[in-house]
């Protein structure tokens, strides 16, 4: 299954946000699967499975660095561009 998903991270009590948001974009580009990042969010396209596989990666590393809140919006209906 195709699926896109809108990521973001939001670093709580730290003193710097970039090393989190770094973090969740690197588990992403390793992943393999197409990432367009964005001023306030990053969109991964690709399978469904990899996606989520992707993302539990993600959260991971973001995690590790300090307490995080990451917000997931998952579609297998919105357009994949091109």
């Amino acid at each position: 299954m195709t699926a896109s998903a809108q990521i973001a991270i939001y670093p709580l009590r730290q003193d710097r946000l970039t090393p989190a948001v770094n973090a969740v974009q690197a588990a992403l580009a390793a992943s393999g699967l197409r990432t367009e990042p964005g001023p306030m969010s990053t969109m991964v396209l690709g399978d469904g499975d990899a996606i989520f596989a992707a993302l539990a990666r993600a959260f991971a590393e973001a995690s590790a660095l300090g307490h995080v809140v990451m917000t997931i919006t998952v579609s297998n209906a919105c357009p994949v561009p091109d």
